[in-house]
């Protein structure tokens, strides 16, 4: 991968040969575990401004009905979180001269709270080309990292880098996207129904000008890139991006910074109180109470309703418990892990090629093209003597090309066997295709790979090896079906039966369910206090703690509709044996596990701790107190809050320099003043606790470890988390 300096770009044909398709990555990480952005992409033409509302993405946007840009989401990484935007650039626009990627944080938050910041641009294949750091992030609520620009007939990538300190507002008022605030903010309505996908939500407060629109003296101009040396362009106007060839043309040498013109806010945008919320996002307490959106969005909307399911299902017409509902996709006649195995491959790729959305989801990261999607099974190739038989084959036409992934399936926990993926990838790199997939109940973890295959680096073609688990295909129809919605009622049933189908006990598709056969010899270990340091197998255990807790977050994700990534302490570039190895080390020494979660859109973290010397799981997370409020009234505000939350909730008052009064729920509810320090020392909190019984087995049975963990998650979020509101709405105040 090159790596260039602020300002310098490069040429992504001259890097790959398949660089049609891209797949951006926007990277950071937070001491705190609570810092986050929203990433944004705009499309711009040779005046720097959008079309129209189509060409602003963001989470409430997240895809453009041409496949040219998707949003792929949050995916933890092992230096923090990483966005990912899927970028097909043989669809875009022959209007569209440059290609944003920005991001925007809010509540309250800058980016240089966050370490790490980082972009990347990786090849069809995953092949990572170009990578540019920053490192020189303050104040800034909005930030340009970069941007991919036509010259001809390649595209180029070039490192921007550019702050913002007035948000969101004052980085998309350069992009001809205007907002104006209301002199009174209005009441925000009462919660509804959720806007539709896709379209972008019109806040209470805010109203828009339209775009391109002259405003006031002195309003900003949108980002030039730098001409040619010995290239002028009309005095006093800078040039258009297509207008010239920016003097950094070797990649990794230091050119010109790009200098978007000074951000200033449009007027009353970005005022003080905080960057405006992103479009969608209800602005965080304090801020100004507009929101960026686009000047478009206040004329008639004609994007289509997108089908959900129901909250509620409707009335059932059986008689009596018994009768089970028939299934497009039956399973209690499965007698073989064979048969499994056939069946789920043809289940999900029948599903992916008549659900666009769903199928588009799924292979978006793989670097597959948006176009027309067949899908196929027991396909025979030939390979030596013998043909070989891949459990499923994907191909995708766009334009003429054809993009072809191998599928090898494997369910009811069985491993993939790294001799059948090397020849798949033997065959795929013969015969031209673009990947190899495999699936399986396994969660891959960065840094470790889930087989190991040899790649002959005097091939041309370059083939991708990707994984999904079977967690996140489930994760990404719940969120579909649930909360996103498709297209038709039609879909939304097949994705139903897909999901009915997947979480059925013989299906074999149930996600990570093995601890491994570590699991059992460390436990006993720290029972009995033999287990040494440097012992292999705790590293083991360590690894399946990591696959558990991220299948966690997936499935917290679908029910939410919302991502839920574990929360990485560490900074860029950590090497992931390291921090394995060191809590490999903490785990022989106090036999705990514990990971962190967060819920995107949340500032709470939620602590999952395996005990397993006392065989108990604690879920637990801390709420801070109102500064300035009186204890007294603040920890009745608390106990009021949690008044549907489980009596045996364990609750701690957090004291500066000392521990801070405790107990149950039960016993606090009539005397919710014995949560305030007696000694007079300041109240920053409370510690809101859950603990339970610990599984032994290794699997998801009854009494299985891992089951516990679910069911600890779910009983946390479902009855302490779900209740928590602010603190302050009620808190009396000092003074």
């Amino acid at each position: 991968m090159r790596e260039i300096s602020k300002g310098a770009n490069v040429s992504l044909t001259a890097l790959s040969e398949d660089a049609g398709s891209v797949v951006v990555s926007l990277g950071w990480s937070s001491a705190s575990g609570a810092g986050d952005a929203d990433v944004s992409v705009l499309l711009v033409g040779e005046d720097g401004k959008v079309r129209s509302e189509n060409d602003f993405y963001f989470y409430n946007n997240p895809a453009a009905a041409d496949g040219s840009v998707q949003l792929l989401g949050k995916t933890p990484t092992d230096s923090g979180d990483e966005d990912r935007i899927g970028v097909d650039l043989t669809a875009v626009p022959e209007e569209v001269a440059r290609i944003v990627v920005a991001a925007s944080q809010y509540g309250g938050t800058r980016f240089g709270d966050l370490d790490g910041l980082r972009m990347t641009v990786a090849d069809r294949s995953g092949e990572p080309l170009v990578g540019f750091s920053i490192d020189d992030a303050s104040v800034e609520t909005a930030f340009i990292f970069g941007e991919l620009y036509r010259r001809g007939e390649e595209w180029k990538f070039r490192a921007v880098g550019q702050g913002y300190e007035t948000g969101l507002a004052g980085l998309a008022t350069d992009f001809g996207i205007a907002v104006e605030e209301s002199e009174e903010p209005e009441e925000p309505e009462p919660a509804g129904e959720p806007p539709e996908p896709g379209v972008a939500a019109e806040p209470q407060a805010a109203r828009t000008t339209t775009a391109g629109t002259p405003g006031p003296a002195g309003s900003p101009t949108a980002p030039a890139a730098p001409a040619d040396a010995g290239t002028a362009g009309p005095a006093g106007s800078p040039a258009t991006p297509q207008a010239a060839e920016p003097q950094a043309a070797t990649a990794g040498t230091a050119g010109p910074a790009v200098s978007p013109a000074a951000p200033q806010a449009a007027e009353g945008a970005g005022t003080a109180g905080g960057p405006a919320a992103p479009v969608g996002r209800p602005p965080a307490p304090g801020a100004a109470p507009g929101a960026v959106v686009p000047a478009q969005a206040r004329g008639p909307r004609t994007t289509r309703k997108k089908v959900t399911l129901p909250k509620a299902p409707g009335k059932s017409l059986a008689e009596n418990e018994s009768w089970r509902p028939a299934r497009l996709f039956p399973v209690p006649s499965l007698k073989s892990d064979k048969e499994r195995e056939v069946r789920a491959t043809s289940v999900l790729l029948s599903v992916m090629a008549q659900v666009p959305e769903f199928g588009r989801r799924l292979t978006a990261a793989f670097g597959a093209p948006a176009g027309r999607m067949q899908t196929f099974t027991e396909v025979s190739l030939p390979h030596g003597d013998t043909p070989r038989r891949p459990d499923g084959v994907i191909r995708v036409e766009r334009a003429g090309k054809l993009w072809t992934a191998l599928v090898e399936t494997k369910t009811n926990g069985n491993p993939l066997r790294p001799e059948q993926v090397q020849q798949y990838m033997d065959i795929a790199a013969r015969r031209g295709y673009e990947s190899v997939i495999t699936l399986s109940n396994d969660v891959a973890l960065e840094g470790t790979a889930m087989v190991d295959v040899k790649v002959d680096g005097r091939r041309k073609h370059k083939v991708g090896l990707w994984h999904l688990s079977w967690a996140e295909v489930a994760h990404q129809a719940q969120l579909l079906i649930r909360h996103e919605g498709v297209g038709n009622a039609a879909h939304a049933w097949l994705l139903q039966e897909l999901l009915a189908y997947l979480q059925h006990e013989q299906s074999g598709c149930h996600g990570f369910q093995n601890m491994g056969p570590a699991w059992v010899p460390v436990r006993n270990g720290i029972e009995d206090e033999t287990l040494c340091l440097g012992d292999p197998r705790a590293t083991e255990v360590v690894e399946s703690w990591e696959r558990l807790i991220r299948q966690v977050c997936l499935r917290l994700g679908g029910e939410l509709g919302q991502k839920a990534l574990p929360v990485q302490r560490v900074r860029r570039g950590s090497d992931p044996r390291s921090r394995r190895a060191a809590a490999a080390e903490r785990l022989c020494l106090d036999g705990r596990l514990s990971a962190e979660l967060r819920v995107e859109g949340t500032s709470s973290v939620i602590t999952v701790t395996a005990d397993l010397r006392t065989a108990k799981i604690r879920t637990s997370v801390d709420v801070p107190a109102p500064e300035g409020s009186y204890p007294l009234v603040t920890v009745r505000r608390l106990v009021r809050l949690l008044a549907e939350a489980p009596a045996d909730l364990h609750v701690e008052s957090l004291v500066e320099g000392e521990n801070g009064p405790r107990g149950t729920l039960e016993r606090l509810r009539p005397e919710p003043g014995d949560l305030v320090p007696r000694s007079g020392a300041a109240l920053t909190g409370f510690r809101l606790t859950l603990i339970k019984g610990m599984g032994n087995s290794r699997g998801n049975t009854e009494s299985g470890f891992i089951r516990s963990v679910d069911e600890g998650v779910d009983r946390f979020r479902q009855g302490v988390v779900a209740h928590l509101g602010p603190l302050e709405a009620r808190a009396g105040r000092r003074g």
